[in-house]
């Protein structure tokens, strides 16, 4: 397939820059490029929030039912073209397709769930002060809002985002990743489609953030920011965003521990460990990144995660039976590199893996083979970094003050798994741990009805259920006097 989308997505038209410079998107399986596509800069941006502000005071106004009609509608005609709509993903990200079929799903269950969302924002009635008073609340669009969207989920975290902005009824500039842009540009396709009036969601491409960051953070009309992404950037948005006091929700780095206490039921840990740490081959924010596993059980635990991780089969995304793809850039393999070498330079031993495979086919692509690291201490890079790589690095432990404490120790608080029978532990430990996110028993934590979202750097607000509505919804206080009886 090479019909893909290359402009801009600005008014409800399809839109060269207005430099009509372009950027090539590199398949990162072999390096082969797929497309040039618009290269935005700051003007371009400025006529995208110039629509989503011309559009945004008819959108707040149109009747929620209406809203929930076209985002169930959206939803229902990307669902119809799923197979195509995975095929372009893997072929920007390198991701199986059962996982881009994966992703596409979930993100349309948000759409689902957010068309559901615009039906019950409800308002409130105070009791008054006196006779001739009311007190009314009631729950308002916020505005423009703008999502800043990574590459390791090109459409879901689009989708999330969008679902709720638009159910709340504000009208949304997206600024996808470089690295994945043409599943953005898809999401505008079958929005259109589904009736969404001109302006509501604009898409911007740009090759380089900073041509087009500055402008939105100095506008004021942008009174919502949504980012994901890494903490120094967040850090970065939340210093300039004060200028104009825009609300910022950020979903920042993390450096996900994953506990397995000795009276686990080892089977389904694993599973749910291979699952959690071999999505998106480990480029995931909840990835697990410390493998924490009690020392009795250690090296037979340690050895069936060998066995599992050794099996899995790496190539090309769109082959039957692949379940490991490319990583998303060369970059990318030579950071998980540095963390593998960091490790054995300090004496850990690599178990399976350590490597980019040997499998010529491969040798174009930005491969690197599924990785158990033994003997691990926490003093090592990866004890301390995000690998963003398919890397399993164990860390034996000896008790669950001990375990807790190092799990803790780390200014990242986005989400921790941990497993045990003991349901008293299970409580303990799900409270003591510094997290937003706890999988107790759980390695599969994502849910569109759930709110997502970190503590300390690993960013602030919430994502998903009717959480994920807050960001773009201001609350007004309307206080009513002067009423008489008849």
């Amino acid at each position: 397939m090479t019909d893909y989308l290359t402009r801009l997505f600005i008014d409800g038209s399809w839109q060269d820059a207005d430099s009509g410079e372009t950027f090539a998107v590199l398949n990162p399986a072999d390096g082969s490029e797929l497309a040039r596509v618009a290269d935005a800069d700051a003007r371009d941006m400025t006529r995208a929030i110039d629509g989503a502000e011309r559009a945004q005071i008819g959108w707040a106004a149109t009747p929620a039912l209406e809203r929930s009609r076209i985002l169930r509608r959206a939803a229902e005609i990307g669902r119809a073209d799923i197979d195509r709509l995975a095929r372009v993903m893997t072929a920007e990200h390198g991701k199986p397709i059962a996982q881009s079929i994966g992703e596409l799903n979930y993100g349309f269950d948000f759409i689902d769930w957010f068309a559901e969302e615009a039906r019950r924002t409800y308002g409130t009635t105070v009791p008054s002060t006196g006779p001739d008073k009311r007190i009314v609340a009631i729950r308002q669009a916020a505005g423009v809002s703008v999502a800043i969207t990574p590459w390791n989920f090109p459409s879901l975290q689009i989708l999330r985002k969008l679902g709720a902005a638009l159910a709340a009824g504000c009208s949304m500039v997206v600024k996808p990743a470089a690295l994945t842009p043409i599943s953005a540009l898809e999401i505008g396709r079958f929005f259109a489609e589904a009736g969404l009036p001109d302006g509501v969601l604009q898409i911007v491409l740009s090759s380089r953030a900073s041509r087009v960051s500055a402008t939105i953070m100095a506008d004021s009309r942008v009174r919502v920011l949504s980012f994901t992404g890494s903490t120094e950037v967040g850090k970065i948005l939340m210093r300039e965003g004060a200028a104009t006091m825009k609300r910022l929700a950020l979903e920042l780095g993390g450096h996900a521990p994953f506990i397995v206490f000795d009276d686990a039921d080892v089977e389904h840990a694993l599973d749910q460990l291979v699952a959690v740490k071999m999505r998106n081959m480990g480029q995931t924010c909840v990835s697990a990144n410390r493998i924490f596993v009690q020392r009795s059980i250690a090296p037979e635990f340690t050895r069936r995660l060998v066995e599992r991780l050794s099996s899995m089969k790496v190539g090309f995304g769109h082959e039957d039976g692949v379940e490991v793809g490319p990583l998303i850039e060369a970059a990318a393999v030579a950071k998980v590199e540095a963390h593998v070498a960091d490790a054995v330079a300090g004496g850990a031993g690599v178990a399976t893996g350590g490597k980019r495979p040997e499998h010529s086919a491969l040798a174009n692509g930005h491969f690197y083979e599924p990785t158990v690291l033994t003997g691990v201490t926490d003093d090592m890079l990866v004890a301390r970094d995000e690998t963003f790589g398919p890397v399993a690095p164990i860390f034996e432990f000896d008790t669950e003050e001990e375990v807790v404490a190092r799990a803790n120790n780390s200014p990242y608080g986005l989400a921790a798994y941990f497993f045990t029978r003991d349901v008293n532990r299970v409580v303990r430990v799900s409270e003591s741990l510094q997290y937003g996110t706890v999988g107790a028993n759980d390695g599969s934590i994502s849910a569109v009805q759930a709110p997502f979202g970190g503590v300390k750097e690993s960013g602030i607000g919430r994502e998903g259920g009717h959480w994920g509505m807050e960001e773009y919804l201001d609350t007004k206080y309307i206080s009513l006097a002067g009423l008489t009886r008849a």
